[in-house]
């Protein structure tokens, strides 16, 4: 059995990936497959369900590489699994630093960090006990505002749009509205509780 490279797959996976891949494509209708070698407008239902795979595969792999950015992987081992420069993984993939939204009147800000996926959730619900909500994100930190009552914090992996709805329905507050190019979404709503003293 080949041994996987130290964070890549190794050729038996790729090449399983590769053929599942193409069998989606393939089945996603059934004149797809049985119509290639007689129905010329099979030929064309390839390509608009080639097109989504496409567009999907590209969504999945600029969420994987923010994921990982936020795990703490440098991006020179993100351009090394993409086989490119660490130059030129960060000029492709690295996000622009976005303008927070203006602050509530009266409010107070500061920035909790350094931050992780695997410690971030703790952090926000500490804060969040004392009044403090998120307003804004980014690689290793989260800007927050203080309030006189408590927040609860969600972080959503890989959120499905049905799953995004369903938490807008149950009252939670999209922090940043995304481009579904990030691998979590991340949620808020305010609790019928004072805010408890602390980290003013």
């Amino acid at each position: 059995m080949t041994e996987p490279p130290a964070e890549g797959l190794t050729e038996a996976e790729e090449t399983a990936l590769r053929e599942a891949v193409a069998e989606a494509v393939l089945a996603v209708r059934a004149q797809g497959r049985a119509g290639l070698g007689s129905d010329p407008s099979a030929h064309l239902l390839m390509v608009a369900a080639s097109r989504v795979a496409a567009e999907e595969t590209s969504r999945l792999l600029r969420q994987s590489i923010n994921g990982a950015r936020a795990a703490g992987h440098s991006w020179e081992v993100v351009g090394r699994l993409l086989g490119i420069s660490r130059q030129a993984a960060q000029q492709r993939f690295g996000t622009p630093a976005a303008t927070p939204p203006p602050a509530d009147p009266g409010a107070h800000r500061r920035v909790l960090s350094p931050l992780n996926a695997f410690n971030e959730m703790d952090a926000l619900a500490e804060s969040g006990r004392r009044g403090w909500h998120v307003v804004d994100y980014g690689h290793l930190h989260h800007l927050v505002e203080s309030s006189p009552r408590q927040w609860e914090h969600q972080r959503l992996w890989w959120p499905t749009r049905r799953r995004r709805r369903r938490m807008v329905e149950q009252g939670w507050e999209l922090i940043v509205p995304t481009d579904f190019d990030s691998p979590w979404a991340y949620y808020k709503r305010p609790l019928d509780l004072p805010a408890e003293p602390g980290l003013s």
